[in-house]
Parts: structure tokens; sequence; C-alpha cells
């Protein structure tokens, strides 16, 4: 069945019916990490929802080509045109060369990504990887008229390229307003004037990272690199560009520029963006104590967590809301999130164990098409979690005999939850979770330990056994058939 998906695309601020440019293929590119300190929660929140979404096009039958990049130089500190290069700063920090920094931060990325079940992406190229690339498209700007040399370094004329082309499309920001914060600026450096932006930045000699370019000894702008790569492997024109809200302005507003500088036509067809993450109702930042490493989620070792989540949980967590809404971290939210996916993982064992009947008192097709509703309504895993919490209520009932299931539906459950839950959320039984053949056997014992007990009118050992049972969230429910028993943690 052919699936109508509708993405909301943050460059025309509307929910838009997706199609892409060549029928059958998606092209898409993330901003990946800067490779100069471990990888933080925010990134592992959107590299995990574009992970979700590549799952899920390829799910409805696209071939993708994802990119997302590794930044190994040219991201100064701040964010900004001037001080050190982030890499440099800390090789110079840690007393290594920049290569083995990258190199270091990078493979931590890649375990981090492998701890979460994300992904590799197609292609992962790096900026230092593509230095004449680069050098090129700027020539490009700069014959367009549209970049300036001055010093030995390369700007962006964001005043000349605004008469032309719209600067500030995708952010909302309005050019006379920023041009206007930002002139006391003009003459205290470089620039022609304080909004334009570095496209190459001449390397002062203690500068460790450096290259021969057409204009002197120097390295490439943070922004330029993303430009470069995302055409070059994906083409002129692809379908979507994803990354962080934080890098919509400057970093996503500088793409969109440079590439239209360079070729006078936009990039991307649909641009999306996750949210941040915030802590107890406040930003997750460094600098308010409260931004968790991956490992200290883990492990609980961190003074605002009363203990560690696995990393299914917190998989489970993220995707309990939609990529575009801001998620706030509590231990609260993160204990629901293990109960829910503890409930729906010993529901997927349970329905292994539910005995069919010749006909059935639910239509599993129905729920199959609300699932692809909810994925197809801007990738709405909330909504698609809530639709499968449903097919648990149904195994459970039919576990205790209150509604029957066909095989046929037994089987159109399970291929659900491998579908949705599995290959579209990503999902993976951890350890503990769900129900394996030693616990169902055990727990069969136990079942068959209390009926003995109530049998020989025993109510005492019956009651403690159901009582023991409660509090490590196992419930007990006799019904005609016999007693039943479900684990609600």
């Amino acid at each position: 069945m052919e699936q109508t998906l509708y993405i909301y695309n943050s460059i025309t601020r509307e929910k838009e019916k997706f199609s892409s440019i060549i029928p059958g293929h998606v092209g898409m590119y993330v901003c990946g990490p800067t490779v100069y300190s471990d990888v933080h929660l925010g990134n592992v929140r959107t590299f995990l929802t574009f992970d979700m979404v590549r799952r899920y096009l390829e799910f409805i039958g696209y071939k993708v080509r994802y990119v997302r990049n590794i930044t190994d130089v040219g991201h100064l500190t701040g964010d900004s045109d001037d001080g050190e290069d982030k890499i440099a700063k800390k090789a110079k920090l840690e007393n290594l060369e920049p290569m083995e920094v990258v190199q270091k931060y990078t493979n931590g990325f890649h375990d981090v990504m492998t701890i979460f079940n994300i992904g590799r992406p197609s292609i992962e190229p790096t900026a230092t990887g593509h230095i004449i690339e680069q050098i090129e498209m700027i020539q490009d700007i700069i014959s367009n008229g549209f970049a300036y040399v001055s010093n030995g370094s390369v700007y962006f004329d964001v005043r000349k390229f605004s008469e032309k082309f719209n600067y500030g499309k995708l952010s909302g920001r309005v050019i006379d307003d920023l041009l206007s914060n930002t002139r006391d600026l003009d003459g205290q450096d470089e620039k022609r004037d304080g909004l334009d932006f570095a496209l190459w930045k001449k390397a002062e000699p203690q500068h460790l990272m450096r290259w021969n370019s057409p204009w002197g000894e120097g390295f490439p702008g943070w922004h330029i690199e993303c430009s470069v790569m995302s055409t070059k492997y994906l083409g002129k024109e692809f379908d979507i560009h994803g990354g962080g809200m934080d890098l919509k302005f400057p970093h996503h507003e500088c793409e969109i520029a440079q590439n239209v500088g360079a070729t006078g036509h936009e990039p991307v067809r649909y641009w999306m963006h996750g949210n941040m993450l915030t802590v107890n109702g406040r930003k997750m930042a460094k600098s308010e104590g409260n931004g968790f490493t991956p490992e200290e989620l883990i492990t609980g070792n961190h003074k605002l967590l009363e203990r560690g989540y696995t990393p299914m949980t917190v998989r489970f967590f993220f995707l309990m809301g939609h990529y575009a809404s801001t998620l706030d971290f509590s231990n609260e939210a993160l204990q629901a999130a293990e109960r829910g996916y503890k409930r729906m993982t010993a529901a997927i064992q349970t329905l292994k164990q539910v005995t069919p009947s010749e006909k059935s008192d639910f239509d599993a097709s129905k729920l199959r098409e609300a699932c692809y509703a909810a994925m197809n309504d801007d990738f709405n895993t909330p909504v698609l979690i809530s639709e499968l919490f449903e097919a648990v209520r149904v195994i459970n009932s039919a576990k205790e005999g209150s509604i029957k299931l066909s095989a046929e539906q037994i089987e159109a459950l399970t291929q659900i939850f491998q579908d949705f839950f599995y290959a579209v959320m990503g999902m993976k039984d951890e350890e503990g979770s769900g129900t394996s053949e030693l616990t169902e056997s055990l727990m069969q014992m136990i079942i068959g330990m209390r009926a003995d007990a109530k049998a020989n009118k025993d109510y005492a050992t019956s009651d403690k056994l159901r009582d023991a049972l409660a509090k490590i969230h196992v419930q007990i429910k006799d019904t005609k058939e016999g007693a039943t028993w479900s684990y609600e943690g």
C-alpha cells in the first residue's frame, strides 16, 4: 500500500506532502558532530530522530542515501568567526595532534550511536577530506559577487546577497534588523559588515590546522563544509536537510546563502529541525549543571539522577515525544518510559503464549492503518506508541480470556510490532526486558503453587504469594480458565 507522508517544512512553516525529487529515492543530509568532546544527549536526540526518519522512509519503500558529516576543522569557539578552532584548542589542552583528538572523539561518537541502536549513515564525510571542494565553492561565490577577500580571509557579503535574495528566510530573521544590530562592529575587523561570515580564514602563525589556498594558508569556515558535502553526494538540490533547532541560525541560514551564492538556487526541499532537551523544565546545559552524558544517564552517576536507565529506555523516552517538541528530562519521565518499554516488550512475549481461537474479536488491519497514519503525520511517534499500547491492551485481555484472537490476528499483531516497534522505532529487546522462557516457566510454577494452596484452603500462603509478586509489579488475575499474570512495571 502506497503511503502519503506529510512533513513539517521549517522553511515554509507548513506541513507539506512529501514528494522526492527522484521517485523512489530520498537524499537526506544531517549536520553531524564537531568531534572535540564527548557527544551530549542533545546530539543523541537529533541523530536518533533522523535515524527514525530514515527507518520509516525505508520501511515505506524508499531507497535512502543518508549523509551525515563529521566536523573536524573550522568550528571556532563560540560558533563565531573569531577565536580558536575547537579541535585545535582541545589538542593543545590534551597535548595531542588535532587528528588524534578527531579520531578519539569520532570513535566515542560511533560507540554512543551503537549503544542507542542509531544506524550508520550511507556516507560519513569529513570537512578535512573536502578542502579542495570547499575552496572551489568559495571561488564560485566570489566569482558571482557574493564574497570578498580581506587580509587572506574570505567573507560572505550578506548585504550584497540580501539585495537579490532573502537572507533570513529559514530562521525568520529580518535582514534590516540584523544589519542595524551589527553596524557598531563595522570597520572594527576585516569584515565589511558585522553580519558577514567567514568562508575561509587566514591561519595565524600559532594555528595548528592549515591548508594552501588561492588566498594564502588558512582553513575553511564552519558553514561551508555542509554546503559542499551535502551537494557533492546528494546533488545541487536534494530532498531533506535535518539538524537541531539551534542550527537554524546562523549555520543553516548560512548554508542556504552559500549554495544560492554559488549556484543561484536553493539546495533543499524540506528542512527538518529537532527540538531541544530540558531538565526539570530548565534548558540542558553544562553551565546549568544539568547536562548528562550518555554514560552518566546509563550508570546513574549524576547528582540529578536517582539511578541509571538502559539505552532502550532512553530511546523509548525520546520517541515518546514528537521530534519537533521540547522534551523534558526527569526521573519520573524516565521511569514512566521504562515502565512503558517493559510493558510493551512483555506483551510481545505474551502474544506468543496466547491460544488462538477460531474467531477473533479484534481486527489488526485497523491498528496497522492507524500506525501508518501516525507516522505519515510528520513522523508522530507519540501517537504511534499510543496505538501500540492499544495492541498491548488487546494482548493482555486475550491472555486473560476476555478477548478472542484468531491465529491470523495473532500473526498480524506480531507483524505490527516487528514493523513499527522494531523496524521503524528501532527498538531492541534488552536483557531483563520482556518475558523469557525461563521467566514464563517460573511464573507457571508459582501460579501452580498458589493454586495448590487455594485448593488446600491455605489462603495465607496464597495471599502471601500474590502480595510478594505485587511488590515486584507482577499482577495475578483469576479467570474462569485459570490464573494469568502480567508485569505492570
